[in-house]
């Protein structure tokens, strides 16, 4: 693909600009901002890239990967920033991710140990986890609005704070995993992955394509259920004093 056959993909922005003005929805200066943004971090990522798989330096894989961590922290927290320390643990929550899954990935010999398997796939996973860290962050905090009173008179009946927040934790844990679980169920039948397509458009065999596709979404599985329950469990001591008190609503 050419740059000039990529511009006249850009008639697919017409269409929101359009409705968005017929419809008066104002979304004409956000979908400008968004189509802009998005051809400017893509093709710079891309030459990054680019110098990186050349030069095949571990230090370069590491601080592209550090890169993609930090920028997911700064996005997730916006969610909880009503919890005290929400950002170092949801820092901690994608170190942990990233070390599990390329440590099996790596140390089983799944895919080599190259920049150009190790950054796209950290970047899949991170990136999963960052919005199953905003959902879980996002049910949680309205678990514990909707649920305060009912929290409170566990801990006022000697319940610990794990006893009064383990239904809402664990609601909060399911409603964030079942989008990636149900989204699995119907993988080929009623969508083909971004992954897979692209690897069967750039000219890979299908089968192969599907087996790589196999490989992130087994992965995808694992960052689903360590993403929403480490910072679960990392956060909910937070929202309690010395006292096991609840310290205040969440806004």
């Amino acid at each position: 693909m050419t740059y000039t056959t990529l511009s006249l993909a850009l008639v697919f922005v017409l269409f929101p600009l359009i409705l968005s003005k017929a419809l008066k929805l104002d979304l004409e200066k956000d979908t400008i901002i968004a189509t802009i943004r998005s051809i400017v971090q893509l093709l710079a990522v891309g030459y990054v890239l680019k110098f990186v798989f050349n030069a095949e330096s571990f230090i370069y894989i590491l601080l592209m990967i550090s890169l993609m961590i930090l920028t997911a922290t700064l996005n997730a927290r916006k969610k909880g920033q009503a919890i005290k320390g929400i950002t170092w643990k949801i820092a901690v929550t994608l170190v942990i991710i990233e070390v599990v899954t390329q440590a099996i990935l790596l140390g089983f010999k799944i895919v080599p140990a190259t920049a150009q398997y190790i950054i796209p796939i950290s970047g899949m996973l991170i990136g999963n986890s960052m919005v199953l860290s905003i959902l879980f962050l996002n049910r949680f905090t309205a678990e514990i609005e909707s649920s305060h009173d009912q929290i409170e008179l566990i801990l006022s009946l000697g319940g610990t704070p794990k006893q009064a927040i383990h239904g809402q934790l664990k609601n909060a844990i399911r409603a964030s995993m079942i989008p990636t679980i149900e989204s699995q169920k119907t993988i080929g039948l009623v969508q083909l992955p971004g992954m897979m397509s692209g690897q069967i458009i750039g000219g890979a065999d299908p089968v192969q394509a599907v087996q790589f596709q196999l490989l992130i979404i087994f992965a995808l599985l694992t960052t689903a259920a360590l993403s929403s329950i480490l910072i679960g469990f990392l956060s909910y001591p937070s929202l309690f004093n010395e006292r096991m008190q609840l310290l205040r609503k969440l806004s």
